[in-house]
């Protein structure tokens, strides 16, 4: 069997299994459940604080997981992604109090609190500055008030709760992260199992992305429609029984199909509709 580990909590853990379960495979019902067994699939999933997986993966014991790029490069464990999951997406920054630096280049003896002590020392060392980094886990916004560091590094979303703190962003982003899929670096690249397990999950972004447009075109009007709507290959065009008519089936961006209805719409193009896609190979 695959052996698959899936974060257990935090805002990784829902969306991971709701596109694991929109790919096809079993997922737990019960948060107590550490392990759950897919024979159908052929897969066994096992629920870790994601901050564990890309060690868990890196050891061999599991083949891959799911996880943050930003746990991931924390971790140091010898593990790579090998697909972007487009969700958890966030901006790790450097935050201080008004005036105290304006980015690393200022940061020379100074203290950094942060739970990503991996990523912070790093970006540092990259940057040749020295400077102390300190590990907190949780919230780390209060570390400067009570003389802990000078300057924090946390997961900025919004920046709400860094302004509420009286702190600003400073510097130019550390990384920016996502959800990734990670295996072991240096596994074989080829294995069938792997291989299908990434092309469910590409199949769902792709639904995700995409709606199926159908829609009657007038046939002088036909070669402009098409070029709206190319689709992945080519559009599937059929006659009509009013002659001079045809029906255009395309899959188009999910972004753009409202756009897309209108521009059809002012060529002549008529009964347009757009319909989910639930599941795709390309």
């Amino acid at each position: 069997m695959l052996r698959i580990a899936v974060p257990n909590k935090g805002s990784l853990s829902g969306p991971a299994m709701a596109m694991l379960h929109e790919a096809g495979y079993q997922q737990r019902k019960e948060s107590k459940e550490l392990v759950l067994v897919d024979p159908v699939n052929e897969v066994e999933f096992f629920y870790l604080r994601p901050r564990d997986i890309a060690i868990y993966v890196s050891s061999g014991r599991l083949d891959i997981g799911i996880t943050g790029r930003d746990l991931l490069q924390d971790s140091g464990a010898e593990a790579e992604e090998i697909l972007q999951l487009g969700f958890a997406r966030s901006t790790f920054r450097y935050a201080t109090k008004p005036g105290t630096a304006t980015g690393p280049q200022d940061f020379g003896g100074m203290t950094i609190a942060t739970s990503y002590e991996g990523i912070v020392a790093a970006h540092l060392a990259d940057a040749g500055v020295e400077a102390s980094v300190v590990h907190l886990d949780g919230a780390v916004e209060t570390a400067i008030e009570l003389g802990v560091a000078q300057v924090i590094a946390d997961v900025v979303e919004t920046g709400t709760s860094l302004r509420n703190a009286g702190l600003e962003v400073i510097g130019e982003p550390i990384m920016t992260s996502e959800a990734v899929v990670v295996r072991r670096k240096g596994a074989a690249g080829d294995d069938p199992k792997v291989q299908q397990f990434l092309r469910r999950l590409q199949g769902v972004l792709v639904a995700r992305s995409y709606v199926m447009m159908d829609y009657d075109c007038r046939v002088e009007h036909l070669e402009r429609a098409v070029a709206l709507t190319p689709g992945l290959e080519s559009p599937t065009i059929s006659p009509l029984h009013h002659e001079g008519w045809v029906a255009v089936r395309s899959m188009v961006a999910a972004k753009e199909a409202q756009r897309i209805m209108d521009d059809l719409y002012e060529l002549g193009a008529r009964a347009i509709l757009t319909t989910a896609i639930h599941a795709c190979r390309l």
